[in-house]
């Protein structure tokens, strides 16, 4: 009798663990919010008011200039510029609708410990284009997109989405690191991604590579020096700053094309540097 009633009991549990296992997957929790640790990040300038960025005029198109960032000469011009340099900045704010908050945990209750990476795209078309498509609400899960930051040809930092938010820059994305796979699923009807750890930059696309062809002319120098003076503002090592394309799992994704990534390094380094002197 006591053994008949033993394997009741046993049997009760399992089909409770087994309704409860079902109604995990059916019915995913709702993440809980996480406070990011913002200064690990770029910030916002507070001094600035919010500007409604107009549509840029295409700058006339140069010939790129090679610069061998090997010599001794290179790193010395690059650390001189990097005391002298500082971008001009606007803020044009994204819909809400196409961002959202950083979570703590996935949709499944499991915590999630990710650090920040930083993700670098291109807008393929203008950033008028893109301010646009970002100001634009967008009801659809599917359809909502965002960069925390965009980088004019001029050189101009656009601020779009706050770094403690979690911008929607890469649909359906893993970070292969150090410390394997890195994925977090937020959405119970989209793909996991890198977006609730990541913060996106993207470089406006040079005129001539407004298609999608493999390659084009390139990003400017001002660009560059852009993009290295605003990651330089954060702490994010540089083992955890890659690309759409290579956090991309759709297989659809190639940007930014044409990126220097040595030339972007040495502008980088020759900023921290310098931080850690000052």
């Amino acid at each position: 009798m006591e053994i008949r009633v033993w394997k009741t009991r046993a049997l009760l549990i399992f089909v409770l663990s087994l309704c409860v296992a079902v109604a995990f997957a059916l019915f995913p929790q709702t993440p809980e919010l996480q406070q990011i640790d913002a200064s690990v990040l770029p910030a916002v300038p507070v001094s600035y008011e919010e500007t409604v960025v107009p549509a840029p005029e295409a700058p006339q198109q140069q010939k790129p200039q090679k610069v061998d960032n090997s010599s001794q000469e290179s790193r010395v011009a690059n650390a001189t510029t990097a005391t002298r340099y500082k971008p001009r900045y606007q803020i044009a704010w994204a819909h809400p609708l196409n961002y959202g908050d950083r979570f703590a945990t996935d949709i499944y209750g499991k915590p999630v410990y990710n650090q920040p990476i930083i993700v670098l795209h291109e807008t393929v078309y203008s950033a008028a284009s893109a301010i646009n498509t970002f100001r634009t609400p967008h009801q659809q899960d599917d359809k909502q997109v965002s960069y925390h930051t965009l980088i004019g040809l001029d050189g101009t930092v656009i601020y779009i989405v706050p770094p403690e938010k979690r911008a929607f820059g890469a649909a359906n994305s893993v970070f292969i690191g150090s410390n394997g796979a890195e994925t977090v699923k937020t959405h119970p009807n989209l793909a996991s991604s890198v977006n609730n750890f990541a913060y996106h930059v993207s470089l406006e696309t040079p005129v001539d590579g407004r298609d999608r062809d493999r390659r084009h002319s390139g990003y400017t120098q001002a660009q560059y020096k852009s993009l290295a003076w605003l990651i330089a503002q954060s702490k994010v090592p540089d083992a955890r700053i890659t690309t759409h394309k290579a956090v991309d799992r759709s297989g659809s994704r190639s940007d930014p094309r044409s990126f220097d990534r040595r030339k972007f390094l040495s502008l980088l380094h020759a900023y921290r540097g310098i931080s850690r002197k000052s």
